[in-house]
């Protein structure tokens, strides 16, 4: 036996790894910590039956072994795969079906060697620590920590939205800021709301429960209310930004695609010293008058390459809700991709036709 992994002083060799049989085709790893070995492998070995599912191999568990079988790279894959929920649970963490897709994701990926065993960045909250759960959110998070501006661009179910509120609480419980600052356009997203009763907080609240449930996530409920009771988090739609300079903050304009270009240059420029910003927005899901441009993708056009400022582009390989999300999203992408092709067909041929009338 070769040893792969010692999480835990008190497991020295509780996981290791017998090399590929004669036909290459084979790996085996052992588990030496039978306490955990169920939780890998789920209740009735669905973990084990998803990955095979996934990645098109078979596995097999004899007492505390684990054989993998099938082609030799996606043999491989499925061992990292094991591996990495391995040293979850040797690190004291659960493992669920998500964190199943999201090893599955981390590592069938040839762009980064470092996933999903042991260089993954994390965003730590008081509440443990957030890991990315796609290839994608990786990038996302560093850029995160080391950038004083971040764009987060992608479809529904990235995580865009929710890692930035978690890197900013993070930074607000760690002192490195002094508050965080919500903000949202306040755009219907194509139905007619009417008038909505209340006061004022009462008409934004709907437009800004997205952020309120991340916030939620991130520590207890009456830390939220207190931090927000003390101006320690405000939630605030774009409108309320004009004139004001934000110094020592966490600001993140989310639903950006929403804002007119004089809108997003307003926000931008509200930026102060010690302050951070992250814009997030989806630009296949603008919700502006038609002939409106938006202002993310003309702060996009304009900005991107500025030194301190990082553009981030997450796609359906990232969405991280149900593997559904990401299918629809994809085929709503094959077919813009397959109507803007026509119409460039099209305008090819009318430019055609016209050249031949105009020559006779």
């Amino acid at each position: 036996m070769t040893q792969i992994a010692t999480a835990r002083p008190d497991h020295p060799a509780s996981l290791s790894a017998s090399p590929p049989g004669p036909s290459g085709k084979g790996l085996t790893l052992q588990f030496n910590d039978n306490t955990l070995l169920p939780l890998l492998l789920g209740d009735h070995d669905r973990h084990l039956a998803r990955i095979e599912q996934a990645l098109g191999v078979r596995l097999a568990c004899r007492g505390n072994r684990v054989n993998i079988g099938g082609d030799p790279s996606r043999t491989e894959i499925a061992g990292t795969v094991l591996r990495g929920l391995w040293a979850r649970l040797e690190n004291g963490q659960g493992v669920s079906r998500a964190d199943v897709d999201a090893a599955l994701r981390l590592a069938d990926q040839d762009s980064d060697p470092r996933l999903p065993l042991s260089d993954l960045p994390a965003i730590r909250t008081k509440r443990g620590a957030l890991g990315p759960r796609s290839p994608g959110q990786a990038t996302y998070i560093e850029a995160l920590t080391s950038n004083e501006m971040v764009f987060g661009i992608g479809p529904a179910g990235t995580g865009k939205t929710y890692l930035a509120v978690a890197q900013g609480v993070a930074m607000l419980q760690s002192g490195r800021v002094d508050r965080i600052v919500l903000s949202r356009p306040a755009v219907e997203a194509g139905e007619r709301l009417g008038f909505l009763p209340g006061d004022m907080k009462e008409k934004v609240d709907p437009y800004l429960r997205p952020l309120y449930d991340a916030l939620h996530d991130m520590m207890p409920g009456d830390q939220v209310i207190r931090r927000m009771s003390n101006g320690e988090i405000e939630v605030a739609p774009l409108a309320f930004m004009r004139g004001r300079t934000l110094a020592h903050s966490f600001v993140i304009l989310d639903e950006a695609q929403n804002t007119t270009p004089v809108q997003m240059k307003m926000f931008l420029t509200r930026m102060g010293e010690g302050s951070r910003m992250v814009v997030t927005g989806d630009l296949s899901q603008i919700d502006l008058p038609p002939g409106t441009r938006s202002g993310l993708a003309d702060a996009l056009d304009t900005l991107e390459g500025l030194p301190g400022l990082a553009v981030i582009r997450l796609d359906q390989r990232d969405v991280v809700r149900h593997p559904l999300v990401a299918r629809i999203v994809d085929a709503y992408d094959r077919r813009t991709a397959a109507e803007g092709e026509t119409r460039r067909e099209r305008g090819g041929q009318a430019r055609r036709a016209a050249e031949t009338v105009s020559a006779g």
